[in-house]
């Protein structure tokens, strides 16, 4: 189905280049096509999609760079994405990381290209693209910051942690993905000792891509020196 939408873009723009006033020319050139695909196929040929097959096809005017294990929907998507590097990055990562098209669309809308470059300089910014979000250092493993709408909790509604816990843990999918790679949930209130003191761990992941623990305290509000402390310990 990709490779057919991809070759009726082909043609459309094709179709477009050859001639006269181009934009009124290319519009009848698709309210035609679109008549007569849609006679044959149905209506998986309607008018707005064919205007999205030559956007398919300007994006990528050569079929190999197309990933095979995408859906058209995951292409749909990706046209929404204005930038070159950003849209070849949303590529890679639903190809590595098998979003969904739901998941690659939330992705999309919290800006997750744009939260990973802040803190790369522009080559590595240009590696993003090219292969995905790889991890080199351990501060590549969490995301910053995270996106926690799907959650239900409101960001201008007051919580307490508790309740962010409990939200997390019945979204847990969902939280493992807006993480970051490689994490597996493995306990949550998890009691620690240190030198005869009883420390509660609010969610402990495994990360198996450095093969350690990850201890998350949720913190709601600004840090105190106590909460630092706490968490140095």
């Amino acid at each position: 189905m990709v490779e057919a939408y991809w070759e009726v873009g082909r043609v459309i723009v094709e179709e477009e280049q050859a001639g006269q006033s181009k934009a009124d020319y290319g519009k009848r050139v698709v309210e035609g096509l679109s008549e007569r695909l849609r006679a044959e196929f149905g209506k998986g040929y309607d008018r707005s999609n064919l205007f999205h097959m030559r956007a398919f096809f300007l994006a990528y005017p050569k079929f190999d760079a197309v990933r095979r294990q995408l859906s058209w929907t995951h292409y749909r998507h990706l046209l929404r994405v204005d930038r070159p590097e950003a849209r070849a990055f949303y590529e890679a990562e639903a190809v590595n990381s098998r979003w969904s098209t739901r998941e690659l669309a939330r992705q999309i809308d919290s800006l997750l290209f744009d939260r990973l470059a802040l803190s790369r300089d522009r080559e590595g910014v240009l590696a993003l693209a090219r292969e995905g979000h790889e991890i080199q250092s351990p501060s590549d493993l969490v995301k910053d910051p995270f996106v926690l709408e799907f959650t239900g909790l409101r960001q201008d509604e007051r919580f307490r942690e508790s309740d962010l816990e409990q939200a997390l843990i019945e979204k847990l999918r969902e939280f493992l993905l807006e993480l970051g790679k490689g994490f597996a949930f493995m306990a949550r209130q998890q009691r620690i000792t240190l030198d005869g003191q009883h420390f509660f761990i609010d969610l402990v992941f495994y990360n198996r891509l450095t093969r350690s623990f990850v201890l998350l305290d949720i913190k709601v509000g600004h840090l105190t020196h106590q909460d630092i402390g706490q968490m140095q310990m």
